[in-house]
């Protein structure tokens, strides 16, 4: 039996096991990949901690970017050498009416990588071949990894605002997601406003394309709306009392997009919406060419992951420090 070294998740509370377990074979629509780099995401803290209803034991991971080493043998478009990443949604019932629309993601029987069938923190990793999205030739496995997770939900929370030409894109929060929505903004040519609750994040806010800084940890709207308001708030912070007051710096028609687990309610009054018609809209990861845009973009150079780098032999120093909220950006473990 050939085996690899894997991360394993056996119960929750506990930390991840690494041990040997059996390479996987591909089935007919399945290929091989050989995992180049994974990254490690707060939706894996949440796993760990049991808020998920997942099934022990599972290999965590869901940003996994490596290079196919075997295919199926209905594989046709993937050949060994490819070099591609694997989206949260691998497979779906194809049945139902979210899957005949076109909108797989809320299809209830929605298989999930490392969340309901085994992900990329280990050597190599089955997928089915049609969720494999190759990876632009100037992008280095490191950088990609974030795009699956990451890059794919705050691009998707953008685009479904549908922001149009001139608005105004302001990014609440400038961590793991929001580095990335300031970046993402700018890239397509908006206005981009950074908001933030300490004067010392503001150099970097600019450094990553903000034209405006707004540096508020109370009466955040109150504020937004003295640097003229946003358009499009992309909420990518964990504060529901941070969103709740960036609301009401929303512009006529504006729309606040929730991509962050926000840790309380997300309280607003009614006329605090109706009278300015502003909209509440959440969003995580929605159509395949979202994700497609995004990796473009790191691949021009428009947009930069800042990361911390580990080698599988210290994944577990890598998740604890996301656990304790000491990784500013994204962290990302690489094999060698």
């Amino acid at each position: 039996m050939t085996t690899m070294k894997a991360a394993v998740f056996e119960k929750a509370q506990l930390p991840w096991t690494i041990r040997d377990v059996e390479i996987p074979e591909p089935g007919s629509t399945d290929v091989l990949i050989k995992i180049r780099a994974s990254g490690i995401c707060g939706t894996d803290v949440h796993i760990t901690r049991g808020h998920f209803p997942v099934s022990p034991p599972l290999i965590p991971g869901h940003e996994p970017v490596g290079e196919v080493v075997k295919t199926g043998s209905a594989v046709t478009h993937l050949r060994p050498g490819d070099r591609v990443g694997v989206p949260w949604h691998q497979r779906n019932c194809g049945r139902c009416e979210w899957c005949h629309r076109g909108k797989p993601q809320f299809c209830s029987s929605v298989q999930a990588t490392g969340v309901t069938v085994n992900g990329g923190d280990a050597e190599y990793m089955v997928a089915p071949a049609d969720r494999c999205m190759l990876l632009p030739d100037n992008i280095t496995y490191e950088q990609a990894a974030p795009i699956f997770c990451a890059g794919f939900t705050v691009y998707s929370g953008l685009k479904i605002a549908h922001p149009a030409p001139g608005e105004r894109i302001a990014v609440l929060g400038i961590g793991g997601l929001g580095h990335l929505g300031i970046q993402f903004a700018k890239a397509l040519g908006f206005t981009t406003i950074a908001i933030t609750g300490t004067e010392d994040k503001a150099p970097l806010a600019r450094e990553l394309g903000a034209d405006d800084v707004v540096v508020a940890a109370d009466d955040i709207g109150k504020t937004l709306m003295e640097h003229g308001g946003a358009d499009v708030i992309l909420a990518t912070t964990n504060s529901g009392r941070h969103m709740s007051q960036a609301i009401l710096g929303l512009r006529p028609d504006g729309r606040m997009v929730v991509m962050g687990v926000a840790d309380s309610p997300i309280e607003v009054a009614a006329h605090d919406l109706l009278g300015m018609r502003r909209h509440l809209i959440g969003s995580s990861q929605n159509n395949r060419e979202d994700l497609f845009e995004a990796l473009q973009l790191v691949a021009q150079g428009k947009v930069k992951v800042m990361e911390e780098v580990y080698p599988f032999d210290r994944i577990h120093e890598a998740y604890r420090r996301v656990e304790e909220g000491k990784v500013r950006f994204r962290s990302v473990v690489t094999f060698e």
